[in-house]
């Protein structure tokens, strides 16, 4: 028990970390229909920040914690140091703190994604630093011989340290001076920082996929690795698809255009694994894991081919900066990640007290959720190809927002209900944890 305190802790912050997310993204989309809100001292150029921030923080610390759960399961091993362990999550509190305060007093300094005061990246390298400590000194691992979640795992560790880092380069007069080199450079930082995440949210979904089958084979079969490394290779280079507008080398452009079209094989792969998945759904229903993990492959699917198409050059040219990029992103981050992680979360309880979720009860929210969620991620769409129609057909920007106003609402109302869905499902888990923590501090 007293290993899971990290990892509860963890969760805990990441859960109180989407609330807020999401509450400040409901409010900044009320404001797309009620303009008057933005009048508020609370406008949306603070909204914003707060909620990309609290989103991402959701990501990192959940996919943080679940990996603390599976760390002594996967090593046989306690964790190396719940003393570093302790202050790693002290540490995440006063990040969170600390960025939300200067968030909203309106002190920004930063860039996406980390737009708060660049002496804060200091607390989140030393945190990360202690993680690196815990999880290689428990793990010890031999990569000839580990599963691809530990691969996985590695790559979104390591890779979030060296692109946290490298997306300080602006600070340098080097970048900073030139605009072409700034914005590739932060671009190419922030592409690989969205695969780190994605590496670690993918692999405590294949360990989870590993535990529900019981089948170990599926994470040291060569399909798995070959995918794994593909998927590196788009973490490392497919970052250019974000810059087709900056005039740089065309060579680059051409890289990372043909790697984002590599896609096109782990789409055939999932459509592939979603048909399989489905039919072994009529077997596995009464398991709260594996539902998550299958609406993800549906999310999946749709959002591939949303990224696939917005990374033709010609296509992208119209898209960036619309909010069919945004789209993309909440696909990617509520559509994807959140529902993976919910699947190791459900899991970690299940393993646990089996009998402390309501599967009929939960298994509707769940439904709730995705139905929200399609509404919420078309109406995005909608929005973009309507602006993109605007732009083509010269409309002022006036014309342009009254033809949104029904996206608009769309867009609220379903963000409302995600919100909603999203306390239903979480607070049963978070109730779970502060019952661990209290167990911890009685032992």
């Amino acid at each position: 028990m007293k290993n899971n305190f990290i990892g509860s802790a963890y969760i805990i912050v990441a859960i109180f970390s989407i609330f807020l997310g999401i509450f400040f993204g409901v409010l900044g989309g009320l404001q797309y229909v009620f303009p008057q809100l933005s009048n508020f001292d609370f406008s949306f150029q603070k909204i914003r920040p707060l909620h990309t921030y609290l989103s991402v923080n959701w990501i990192f610390c959940a996919a943080t914690g679940i990996i603390y759960y599976y760390l002594p399961q996967v090593s046989n091993r306690p964790i190396f140091s719940t003393f570093l362990g302790k202050i790693q999550v002290a540490l995440q509190v006063i990040i969170l703190v600390v960025v939300c305060v200067f968030f909203i007093l309106g002190k920004f300094s930063g860039r996406e994604y980390l737009e708060f005061p660049p002496f804060i990246i200091i607390i989140i390298v030393i945190g990360w630093i202690l993680f690196m400590i815990n999880f290689f000194l428990t793990l010890r691992p031999n990569y000839k011989k580990m599963p691809v979640y530990i691969w996985s795992w590695t790559t979104g560790i390591v890779f979030f340290l060296i692109t946290i880092l490298e997306a300080q380069l602006w600070q340098l007069p080097f970048f900073n001076n030139n605009i072409i080199k700034d914005v590739t450079v932060q671009w190419k930082a922030m592409g690989a920082f969205v695969g780190s995440w994605n590496a670690l949210v993918y692999g405590t979904a294949m360990y989870a996929m590993e535990k529900i089958s019981g089948d170990k084979s599926i994470n040291l079969s060569k399909k798995a690795f070959f995918f794994y490394f593909l998927g590196l290779t788009n973490l490392m280079f497919n970052w250019g698809h974000h810059t087709y507008i900056v005039p740089a080398s065309p060579w680059i452009k051409t890289v990372s255009y043909v790697i984002s079209m590599t896609e096109l094989l782990i789409l055939a792969n999932i459509i592939y694994g979603f048909r399989k998945s489905y039919i072994k759904a009529n077997y596995q229903n009464n398991k709260l894991s594996f539902k998550f993990l299958t609406y993800a492959e549906m999310w999946i699917l749709l959002n591939l081919i949303l990224s696939i198409a917005i990374s033709v050059p010609n296509i992208n040219q119209y898209t960036h900066g619309t909010h069919i990029t945004v789209a993309h992103a909440m696909g990617s981050t509520i559509g994807i990640n959140s529902l993976l992680i919910l699947a190791s979360l459900s899991l970690i309880i299940d393993e646990i007290n089996p009998q402390f979720l309501s599967i009929k009860k939960y298994s509707k929210w769940v439904s709730v959720f995705n139905i929200a969620m399609f509404f919420f991620w078309f109406a995005l769409i909608g929005m973009g190809l309507n602006k993109i129609a605007g732009k083509i057909d010269n409309q002022s920007f006036q014309q342009t927002m009254d033809s949104l106003m029904p996206y608009f609402k769309v867009f609220a109302m379903s963000g409302l209900v995600l919100f909603i869905s999203f306390i239903a499902m979480l607070v049963p888990v978070l109730k779970f944890h502060l019952q661990l923590l209290r167990k911890v501090k009685t032992e």
